[in-house]
């Protein structure tokens, strides 16, 4: 069934030939995926078929923004209140603290997660979601990504260095970027993993395939194998975006419904 919405890609009216331009209205048919301006469709949405079009994808890194926005203007305001008079030179001459950086940095490579996979997938019938709140304020998910393959949950990391894991002799395995033990990253996909897992089971879809990955936009990669851990993939996002167009069980309608299900369960942050 056809539906309106805003084309995220330059695009042309099966109809009439009219070119449309990205973030015009236009009816959008998946299965045929095909495109038609409002006035060649005929008719206006329906009530139902309004509130069907209106699928809110969220917006990447909007957390970890207003918590950077919301840290840089509290140190601000501290450093005035302090010095009226040379407030505004100290803060010139001053470096931001690193927890107030990680939130800009973070912003930047969910940022760059998000686009580069919009982009990436604009073709197919994968729907990318972002920055979508945990249940009982446990933190976010940076994206979400259904395609036909199953469902991918994603975390986006802006790290630098050598990623490799560890097998040690005795003892659980260990993730290391730049040396450092960051194993705390995989626990942290687990329970995102499981929080998508948990809205998957109250939407009635036990069986749809889940998948987590830990995303890189500037670390150092192996570049003949892909590495996995805990059932978890590490990519880079041109990797990870040929895996959402892979041919799968899941056709456009159904992915559009899981999609629904999840900004459902899980609203944007």
């Amino acid at each position: 069934m056809a539906r309106i919405l805003r084309l995220r890609k330059p695009d042309t009216c099966v109809v009439c030939g009219t070119s449309l331009e990205a973030g015009e209205r236009a009816w959008w048919d998946a299965a045929d995926k095909t495109v038609a301006c409002v006035d060649c469709h005929g008719e206006q949405p329906t009530a139902n078929e309004k509130e069907a079009g209106e699928l809110d994808r969220g917006h990447a890194g909007a957390s970890a923004g207003r918590e950077h926005a919301r840290r840089k203007a509290s140190r601000e305001t501290r450093v005035r209140e302090a010095h009226p008079h040379l407030g505004g030179l100290m803060l010139w001459l001053q470096d931001a603290p690193q927890h107030e950086v990680a939130f800009k940095t973070g912003e930047l490579g969910e940022v760059g997660v998000g686009e580069s996979l919009e982009r990436r997938t604009a073709e197919g019938p994968a729907v990318v979601l972002h920055d979508r709140r945990m249940p009982r304020g446990r933190g976010n998910i940076d994206h979400i990504a259904i395609a036909p393959t199953g469902v991918f949950v994603i975390d986006a990391k802006a790290h630098s260095g050598t990623v490799r894991i560890e097998n040690p002799l005795f003892g659980s395995a260990k993730l290391r970027i730049a040396g450092r033990d960051r194993t705390g990253l995989i626990d942290g996909l687990n329970r995102q993993v499981l929080a998508v897992r948990e809205a998957l089971d109250r939407a009635g879809r036990p069986d749809v395939p889940i998948q987590g990955v830990l995303c890189f936009t500037t670390a150092d990669l192996p570049l003949l194998r892909t590495l996995k851990m805990r059932g978890h993939l590490l990519l880079y996002r041109k990797a990870l975006a040929k895996k959402l167009n892979a041919d799968g069980a899941l056709e456009p309608a159904e992915i559009e419904a899981i999609a629904r299900d999840l900004t459902r369960e899980l609203p944007a942050a």
